[in-house]
């Protein structure tokens, strides 16, 4: 039996559309931190596979950074360039334009993602206390506890952070895609080079990542919950950014939303 014009406009109505994407947010959400709590427990147990992975690749990437002066220069690069304080500094100019554009709702999440993420990363640190790689001959040191990743977890939500916020301003296609492609070599790139200059283990950087991506994809479901209770249109983030109203600073088709 065809489904009634009144359950046509039921599986079409604006909120349960909304329900619905909030609800696979949250289920995102979760699946995300599986892997995270799954490492998270490895590691406190002293799992002795995971520790055979994090030792082995750690020993072969720091005897090939031995042989190779060039490529511990080139992760050194890498992770000065993409530290995470390096993120929170763009993002909070970036914030701090878009109050000046009267747009606090995006200013806020903005900042409220980036240094929230970072005080997540504080706080796991000090929960675990892993201690960082040892080596009789060092290429490179770090402060801190080593699980997770502080660089892996900064990059994947600072480059979301930044990704999610000005795509509006890139034009729609191969342009965006060649953001998103940019974004990810960044955060594969800062993760190897955290691992090859001996400072993490594998499954810090990994660790990190899940962390990381767990918070983008939190905060953006609040953003998104709160943006649809003042009224706006809801979005698909990955392809519209979370304003797409900014695209008026391009002169493109959009209202604007303060």
């Amino acid at each position: 039996m065809l489904p009634s014009r009144t359950q046509r406009r039921r599986r079409l109505d604006p909120d349960r559309r909304l329900g619905l994407r909030l609800l696979l947010a949250l289920v995102a959400v979760v699946v995300i931190g599986v892997p995270f709590l799954a490492l998270l427990l490895l590691v406190r147990a002293k799992w002795s596979p995971l520790l055979h992975l994090d030792h082995g690749v750690a020993a072969d990437l720091h005897s090939a950074a031995l042989r190779h002066p060039a490529l511990v220069r080139a992760l050194r690069v890498v992770s000065t360039v993409f530290d995470p304080n390096v993120f929170r500094v763009v993002a909070t100019a970036v914030a701090v334009w878009l109050l000046v554009d009267h747009r606090p709702r995006l200013a806020t999440w903005t900042l409220v993602t980036v240094w929230g993420g970072g005080l997540l990363d504080l706080l796991v640190k000090t929960a675990v206390g892993r201690a960082r790689p040892v080596f009789d001959v060092s290429v490179a040191t770090a402060g801190g506890k080593s699980f997770p990743s502080g660089h892996a977890l900064g990059s994947i939500v600072g480059c979301g952070v930044l990704l999610l916020v000005l795509l509006p301003l890139v034009r729609p296609g191969r342009a965006r895609l060649l953001c998103w492609l940019a974004a990810v070599l960044v955060v594969l790139a800062v993760g190897f080079a955290r691992i090859g200059l001996g400072v993490h283990f594998v499954s810090d950087v990994l660790a990190g990542w899940a962390l990381g991506l767990g918070w983008l994809a939190a905060t953006t479901a609040a953003f998104q919950a709160w943006r649809r209770e003042l009224g706006a249109q809801p979005v698909e983030p990955a392809a519209e950014g979370l304003e797409p109203e900014l695209r008026d600073h391009r002169g493109m088709p959009g209202e604007r939303a303060g």
